[in-house]
Formats: structure tokens, sequence, C-alpha cells
């Protein structure tokens, strides 16, 4: 599977048709007046927003996007038609930018929700439009208006009430796996995960998302590792959950939790004040359980914003998921 979260792409409208130019001539009829018809309106171009789509890895093959032009104007003052619209789905969450100027034109978000990034042209006027009580006869008919081109860049920033955050390796991916029906791959190596993976979680009665973003290194927020190409997916979440791995020394668990704070708020600073909790895994292992109790005195974290579970057993997840449940409830999500 391919995770693209960026797409630079060419967009353009189609132009207005031709005003037809036309006189009636039928027998019978000498001097029949203007009929020229107008030209139809060219077809915009439309982001709209898929519930079915989840990356922008349809952008990679095709950059160029042109919607039609408008049929010309005929005479009989017969109209052309105006061309349909070209209707481009991206996935919810999708951040529209216009490359000329850097300006967001839109955030893209909700399921159906539609933009139109390029008018059509407008269709010409036929000769019939400029008959006057002193022009009886015009022979002036508009060409169709150009259409617009414009170029943008698209940003998928992921849609997750709750993100998982960690070193890589710190046990995210098989966490996820656990408490939703999302399968990553995994493995005992660093950066397993290489691209964000949501998974819808039920519990109590309740439905969220929880993203497993790839692990973070000293310097993601410069583009060190995977960088902040995936940072960028915890700014729409309303809770963050530290996940540490609970079999390392306690001076190491330490360092890496203070190293994710700390990234997520060079990124963006406020961000590492967000609400969230810590998350012990691999609690199951030897020796886990003491250094993990050392670790949480080291950090004097509040009551109730520590949990200890193991992902292999299940021993703590529910408690853990009640705990992601309190973080939504927290306040809104900040998805500027």
């Amino acid at each position: 599977m391919h995770f693209i979260d960026e797409a630079a792409i060419t967009v353009r409208s189609g132009d207005g048709g031709r005003g037809c130019c036309s006189f009636r001539r039928e027998k019978f009829v000498p001097r029949g007046g203007p009929d020229g018809g107008n030209g139809g309106n060219g077809g915009s171009v439309v982001l709209r927003v898929s519930p079915h789509l989840s990356t922008l890895l349809h952008f990679r093959y095709r950059k160029i996007f042109k919607a039609k032009r408008g049929q010309h104007g005929m005479g009989k003052k017969m109209h052309g038609k105006n061309a349909p619209d070209l209707v481009i789905s991206v996935p919810a969450g999708t951040l529209v930018r216009d490359v000329g100027t850097g300006d967001v034109i839109r955030d893209l978000t909700a399921p159906g929700e539609t933009l139109t990034v390029a008018s059509g042209g407008r269709g010409g006027r036929g000769n019939a439009c400029f008959v006057s009580s002193t022009n009886q006869a015009p022979d002036r008919a508009d060409p169709g208006a150009p259409g617009e081109e414009r170029a943008l860049r698209l940003e998928l920033k992921l849609i997750a009430s709750i993100g998982l955050v960690g070193l890589p390796n710190a046990g995210k991916s098989t966490l996820i796996s656990r408490i939703s029906r999302a399968r990553p791959k995994i493995a005992d190596y660093p950066f397993t995960t290489l691209f964000p993976v949501l998974g819808v979680v039920s519990h109590r009665d309740e439905e969220f998302v929880v993203a497993d973003l790839p692990g973070l290194i000293e310097g993601a927020h410069r583009g060190v590792g995977l960088g902040h190409r995936f940072l960028k997916h915890a700014e729409r979440t309303e809770g963050l959950v530290y996940v540490v791995d609970a079999s390392d020394p306690p001076e190491k668990i330490v360092a890496a939790y203070r190293t994710v704070r700390e990234e997520i708020g060079k990124f963006r600073p406020g961000m590492e004040t967000r609400p969230s909790i810590l998350a012990f895994t691999k609690m199951d292992l030897t020796g886990s359980r003491e250094s993990a109790e050392k670790t949480g005195a080291l950090l004097n974290l509040p009551a109730g914003s520590v949990y200890y579970i193991s992902a292999v057993t299940g021993d703590g997840i529910m408690g853990l998921l009640d705990g992601m449940a309190a973080l939504r409830k927290t306040g809104p999500s900040d998805e500027t």
C-alpha cells in the first residue's frame, strides 16, 4: 500500500463557446432578422470530498485536469450547451493551497463538501442579443470567455480523534492492531510504520478514529527521519497518547517521552500542551513493571494520566480506551 499525502496538480476550466453571428434566411422571409444563438459556458473544475478515499495516491500519475469548453452558438437562436463540470475527488482532510500565492484556499474536511477551484468561461453572446432600436441587423457576436488555469498544492492531514505518538518501535502498531480493525505492518526494527494508519475503535457504544503516526526521532520537526511530513497528521487530533516501551531502562524511557513532546512542540508551538495520556507498552516483558513504575515517579505525571498495557495479552487495554474516550471530551479539535 502506498500512502501519498502531498500532490501538485494543474487545473484548467473550459473556455466559453463562441456566440453565433447569423441571420434568418428562409423562403418567403427575404429580410429575416439576426438569429445567432449564445455560446455555452465552459465547465468548471470542482474538488469534492469523497468518503471512499484516504490518500492522494490517485494524483501520482495524473497531474493535469482540464474541463471541456462550452458548445458554440448556432443559427436559429440555438444556444450552445454548457459543458459539464469536471469533478475531482479528494479525501477528507485535504488542504488546498494556491501555488502562485501560497495562500490556503480552503481546508476540505466534510464528506460531500465541494470547492470550485477554476470557474468555467462564460459563453459568448450571439448577434441576436445585440438588436436595438438603432441597430436592427447587428453583425457582431462575442467570443467565449477563456477558462481559468491554476496550479494547486494538495496537502492531506488525516482526521483522527486520537493520535498515537512515540519513538520508533515503541509498540504503536501493535496497539492499534489490538484496539481496531487496522492491520499495520509490524516488525522488530525502526520505522516499520512508513505511513500513518487509521483505525476505527468501537468502545462502550462509542466510535472514534485513532491514528498510528510514524515514529518520531530527535530533529523530526526539521525533517530528520520521517520528519515533519507525518507530524502534521497530529494537528487535527483532540488528544495524544504518548506510547513508550516499558522494557527500556527508566532513564531511556524518560528521554524518549521528553524527546517526542519537544519535537511536537517545536513543530507547532502549543501542540505539546494538547490533552494527553501516557501509555507504557510491553508490560508482559520481564522487568517492565518495575521500570515503568520508576519512570512514573521520575516524570511525576498527574494521577489518571498513566496507563500500563500489553497489546499482546490485552492487559490494561480497556482502561486505556476509557482514557482515550475521556481525551475526546476535553475540548474541540484544533484544525488549523
